[in-house]
């Protein structure tokens, strides 16, 4: 009976792969406030390592200001205002990319290093050292508010055992970043960590690959076209601009739709009950 009892307990405790994932096309309005307001892909790594992150951005950021200025300062008096103003504005989308994934971990990363971290105690559901986070795994908890999901980073989930514990997370209040995990009860069975299948390394680079490849692609199209040479300045600033939206446009449509192809694939894989 001891071990048929062990068996059933391992089996109802085993996570699923596509817990993390963050909130898609088919998620509410609601779901990527929440998402947002967690830090959005920076959601459970280290406050330090999110403002290290904030400041190479910043650094970015500036560059590509100076960029943009360049473009107007060398390219007006040999193809004209509007050729310049069409160059430069391709070196806003890196800025506007860079804001709107970093700023809101950034921001809270900062209110983490002071605040006091809370603790979350309840029974262990399951555990898995990947998840769609590059670097984290998850911890999926039953709390007396429900069920709460963690992502933690996977050096701290070697001491969590294979069957039901009840443990205690030391959690920023902000971005959720699990700083401890204790283990309350005996640790009867070993977790066997499941392979990590390939296509989740290739989900985890989805988030950050996509606007890295977005930014070059708009950049290349409009300067790219902007360094050549048409009569027209009106004519070539237009186009300018339509090619960079054009491969901008091409790169996030491909990108959609691998991600939609690999989490389909992910959801494929995770148990049912």
């Amino acid at each position: 009976m001891g071990k048929k009892q062990v068996r059933m307990q391992m089996r109802k405790i085993k996570p699923k792969v596509a817990a993390s994932a963050p909130p898609g096309s088919g998620a509410t309005r609601r779901q990527r406030e929440r998402y947002v307001q967690a830090g959005g892909m920076l959601q459970g790594y280290a406050p330090d390592f999110v403002v290290r992150i904030g400041y190479i951005s910043l650094g970015i950021g500036v560059a590509c200001v100076l960029a943009g200025a360049a473009c107007v300062v060398f390219l007006t008096s040999p193809y004209g205002l509007p050729v310049a103003i069409a160059a430069s504005l391709a070196w806003v989308l890196p800025i506007a990319l860079l804001a709107s994934f970093i700023a809101p971990g950034f921001r809270l990363a900062f209110r983490d290093r002071k605040a006091e971290a809370r603790l979350v105690q309840g029974q262990l559901v399951g555990a898995s050292t990947v998840s769609t986070s590059i670097g984290l795994g998850m911890v999926m908890v039953q709390t007396r508010g429900g069920s709460e999901q963690y992502l933690v980073p996977p050096a701290r989930l070697k001491q969590i055992p294979g069957n039901q514990v009840n443990v205690v997370l030391t959690v920023t209040p902000n971005l959720r970043h699990v700083r401890s995990v204790g283990i309350m009860g005996q640790r009867m069975v070993p977790r066997v960590e499941p392979p990590v299948p390939p296509v989740m390394k290739q989900l985890q680079r989805i988030p950050v690959i996509t606007p890295i490849a977005l930014a070059v692609a708009v950049v290349i199209g409009d300067d790219g076209v902007a360094l050549s040479p048409i009569a027209n300045p009106a004519l070539h600033a237009a186009v300018a601009v339509l090619v960079g939206a054009a491969l901008g446009g091409a790169v996030y449509g491909a990108s959609y739709l691998l991600q939609k192809r690999l989490t389909t694939e992910v959801q494929a894989l995770a148990p049912r009950t």
